[in-house]
């Protein structure tokens, strides 16, 4: 980290990625001098993708903006910002009732580290309805997800769907 760099941490499941994730981040990109994308592990949830295979695909979706990285991490959210040096954690809210959980995840990670802010940023318009597990149910129905997720992700849902999917994504709007 250079000194007096902006750093800001994105963390998310981010199974997948989709483009909303990807219209966040570059939101957030334009604000600070380094945003981390940060692949929590949630040992509670079954993901679809493994930790590394979702920091890749967020990796390869956010190429040609060096600004933008993204890494994996198991713990609390406020020590991987202490380990990457962010002051700041980007949270995304698409709707009122995203609202009331992320203010409660807010206070508790400002009482756990004081001096770390939150940013809570807007997605596009386009983006509002948009989540992973909408993308998922879809693409494990076959439904088209093209202009859902970036490219990379599109193709890796498809490989991990199979036939089904494939048939979808050829489906009129």
């Amino acid at each position: 980290m250079k000194k007096g760099e902006r750093v800001a941490l994105f963390p998310g499941s981010f199974d997948p990625y989709t483009n909303g994730h990807l219209d966040l981040a570059l939101r957030a990109a334009a604000l600070f001098d380094r945003v981390v994308v940060a692949v929590a592990h949630n040992p509670a949830k079954t993901s679809l993708f493994t930790p590394e295979e979702r920091v890749n695909l967020i990796r390869e979706s956010a190429h040609g903006h060096a600004n933008i990285t993204a890494i994996h991490f198991v713990g609390l959210v406020v020590d991987c910002a202490q380990r990457v040096g962010a002051h700041v954690i980007i949270r995304g809210l698409r709707a009122v009732s995203d609202f009331e959980f992320e203010f409660q995840m807010a206070l508790m990670n400002r009482r756990l580290s004081p001096g770390l802010e939150i940013a809570f940023l807007m997605p596009s318009q386009e983006y509002t309805y948009l989540n992973s597990t909408l993308v998922k149910e879809v693409a494990k129905h076959g439904g088209r997800i093209h202009g859902l997720v970036p490219p990379v992700v599109e193709k890796a849902l498809l490989a991990k769907y199979g036939q089904r999917a494939a048939r979808g994504a050829g489906r009129r709007k």
